[in-house]
């Protein structure tokens, strides 16, 4: 039942949906409606123009100045149409959010009134104030100046009466401030040693692409209910709240039938996705109550990132109007199952080959055993760094929690996949390469069709899990800007391809006479060979048992895995000597970039504890410490009063349970206050010290556990407080929409 003092300010939030219609049209037929896709700009640029764009986007070539003016002027026409009146650049800075300055096409018209002009120069660079934004030091306050510069790989789109323009953002000096300047080359760096490997097989071709697929886990809660919870506004989790007698324990919320109000939401966001070209395919419920998730279909990875980030700043805003707050906190309530945003990543090539999928012949599953162990080489040579990548003051409260996989990464591979690595390393080179695809399997149901079984089953404990033609690394967060993770992961696998071809390269002069006349090439010996030894590198990287389990991570120790829990040592991994000999060696960040970021990291992992710090004691003792004490006189006040109208032994014997109540609150309110009292200390003293590293790892070892042992304390006050009392909606109210 709905506690009714919350129920009022519940039901004043609760708004009419979005002003959005479902069109009349089919999904397909306004699908893109509000990008400047390639239909548009075959329409509103000249010819030779829109050949040279599709040249840029699809093969990689530079873009000449000179052609920007006439896309501006195209992309200006078009714009107008649609009633926009200002543009913006629209970039991605170490905030883990988007960042936009929006610009009036407003011009003087040299005659006293105005005109409306974007030009080539307005859409290619801008040059926003960069002294506000996370840099780790490459800037000073004083320093001011960084530049916005147009990724024309990435569509321009609309939202509202703004033209949006996906840009870079670098400083004065050159380095980037962003996520997406390194994405793209990290990008380009798997693509040229991707290309090159590939060339082993197939000459023709020219371009390899990196795929990702993700799938935004969120939580919705009544905008009400998230107003009356302080900790949620200004934190994104709870930092306090009893478990609800009901939450996921009847796996009853998992792909059920969605919540009419959530249905509406869920509409009403996939139209404007739609519109803006995210091609949304999969909605359903997840596990714990009030978590449910979205998932498009495949894009080139730049372009996907794109559309997460700004699918996240649409989710916000489409659900105010449904009179609900969308949560991305990795882990917003406790003791059910946090938000992921699982990352399925693949490589592809220009000719439509999957290079992580078995093929039809011998030499396509040589192919494809060494994308799967190149790509587990740089799994394992950089296993710390892709931990560091994904971690986060958030996603550290879900990481080895309920669903979670643990803060260990390994990759599950399945047993046909296993064995034929097995194989491989073990068997004759004259008969290696057997991979069944799809196997069927008829069930005793004469109804039921065959079914095809995938080659690999799936294991929800490991962080970086094959799963058929791709990998699925699920330890990124659901709030994370999925790019720090693909950046790691690309470099990774471009680094170890590089090695490959190395390797190989160096090898085939010699076995292509030693090998003379036995059937098979001295390149086809080369590569076995390599691909042999890397088998046996990587074995420590896979596992395919229970992540969970405390076993494991004595053995992943034993591998020589990162086994490391504290966040802030964890991002330590970007400063080993070998990440920054990966990123440079690739021209994927630098020394200094890298140094940088990691500033940003610590800082923002001290700035996160210090709130939730300050925002526990708030509560504690402006909310939840007086309510106690006034249900605690209360009782008082009764206890008094039975002894005024009973004899002494039957007072004492109905007063019996009162004064157990009476004296746990006086411990628990005493408990709380000396906690506040010490979680105060320990971040003056945190405070004190200077460096963002030693900071970082001071709030880590000596504020955040005062968090956990604060809580404690006040969910059992939770328990024996009245109701009508309690000052916050409880998780039985947040967890269950109405």
């Amino acid at each position: 039942m709905e506690t009714l003092r919350f129920q009022v300010v519940g039901e004043a939030f609760r708004k009419k949906p979005l002003d959005v219609e479902a069109p009349s049209e089919r999904p397909y037929e306004y699908f893109g409606r509000k990008v400047f896709n390639r239909e548009k700009m075959y329409k509103y640029l000249p010819k030779d123009v829109y050949e040279q764009m599709v040249d840029v986007i699809d093969n990689g070539a530079r873009l000449d100045r000179h052609i920007a003016d006439h896309v501006a002027a195209g992309i200006m026409q078009w714009a107008k149409e649609q009633g926009v009146t200002h543009y913006t650049h629209w970039f991605q800075p170490l905030t883990e959010g988007t960042a936009e300055k929006h610009d009036s096409f407003l011009e003087h018209d040299g005659k006293g009134g105005m005109i409306e002009e974007f030009s080539g120069k307005l859409l290619v660079q801008q040059e926003p104030d960069a002294s506000s934004f996370p840099s780790g030091g490459i800037r000073s306050t004083f320093e001011a100046r960084g530049y916005s510069a147009w990724d024309p790989t990435s569509p321009v789109f609309i939202i509202d009466d703004t033209l949006c323009i996906p840009t870079v953002f670098i400083s004065y000096s050159g380095e980037a401030l962003d996520y997406k300047a390194p994405l793209l080359r990290a990008l380009k760096a798997v693509n040229t040693a991707a290309t090159d490997v590939c060339h082993y097989f197939d000459p023709s071709v020219k371009k390899v692409t990196s795929n990702l697929g993700w799938e935004q886990e969120y939580f919705l809660v009544d905008e009400g209910l998230y107003a009356a919870r302080p900790d949620l506004l200004l934190t994104g989790r709870t930092l306090m709240g009893h478990d609800s007698a009901k939450n996921q324990q009847m796996d009853d919320h998992y792909f059920g039938a969605i919540p009419e109000r959530v249905a509406a939401f869920m509409r009403d966001l996939e139209i404007h996705a739609l519109e803006l070209g995210i091609p949304c395919k999969t909605r359903h419920n997840e596990v714990a109550p009030n978590q449910f998730e979205l998932a498009p279909i495949f894009e080139e990875t730049n372009l996907a990132v794109d559309h997460n980030m700004l699918l996240m700043s649409l989710m916000k805003r489409v659900a105010r109007h449904h009179g609900f707050r969308v949560l991305l906190h990795e882990k917003p309530f406790a003791g059910i199952n946090g938000s992921g945003k699982h990352n399925n990543w693949s490589l592809s090539t220009d000719n439509g080959i999957l290079l992580h999928a078995p093929g039809k012949t011998p030499e396509q599953n040589l192919r494809f055993a060494v994308f799967i162990v190149e790509t587990l080489m740089g799994v394992y040579r950089h296993n710390g760094l892709l931990k560091a990548s994904i971690m986060s003051a958030t996603n550290a409260h879900r990481l080895g929690a309920n669903e979670a996989p643990p803060a260990i990464i390994s990759s599950f591979l399945g047993k046909q996949l296993s064995e034929l690595l097995d194989h491989i390393e073990k068997a004759d080179k004259e008969d290696l390469f057997t991979m069944d695809g799809k196997q069927g399997m008829k069930m005793d149901i004469p109804e039921i069709p065959e079914l095809f079984i995938d080659n690999t089953d799936r294991n929800r404990t490991s962080p970086f899990a094959f799963t058929g033609n791709r990998f699925e690394f699920r330890a990124v967060g659901s709030e994370a800007n999925c790019a720090s993770a693909m950046i790691a992961l690309n470099s990774a696998v471009a680094e170890a391809l590089t090695s490959f071809k190395k390797r190989v390269d160096a090898l085939i002069p010699e076995y292509a006479e030693k090998y003379e006349g036995t059937g098979h090439t001295g390149k086809y010996h080369a590569i076995i060979d390599v691909l042999r030894e890397d088998i046996k590198t990587c074995k420590p990287i896979r596992f395919d048992g229970n992540g969970y389990s405390d076993e494991w991570v004595i053995e992943a120790e034993k591998r020589g895995l990162d086994v490391e829990k504290s966040c802030p040592k964890i991002f330590e991994r970007y400063l080993d000597a070998q990440s920054i000999e990966m990123f440079e060696s690739l021209g994927v960040m630098t020394k200094k970039e890298l140094e940088a970021r990691n500033e940003v990291k610590w800082e923002t992992y001290t700035k996160k504890i210090q709130i939730e710090a300050r925002v526990l004691g708030d509560i504690s003792m402006n909310h939840i410490i007086p309510v106690a004490t006034r249900y605690q006189s209360a009782l008082l006040q009764n206890v008094c009063n039975m002894a005024v109208v009973f004899p002494l032994g039957t007072a004492d014997k109905l007063s019996a349970r009162n004064k157990k109540i009476i004296e746990e609150i006086a411990e628990r309110t005493s408990a709380i206050e000396k906690g506040v009292e010490d979680l105060v200390n320990a971040r003056k003293a945190a405070n004190k010290i200077a460096g963002e590293h030693e900071k970082a790892i001071a709030y880590h070892d000596t504020v955040e556990p005062k968090l956990d042992a604060i809580r404690y304390e006040i969910d059992k006050l939770e328990l024996i407080v009245d109701d009508s009392l309690w000052p916050l909606p409880k998780y039985r109210e947040l967890l269950f929409i109405r």
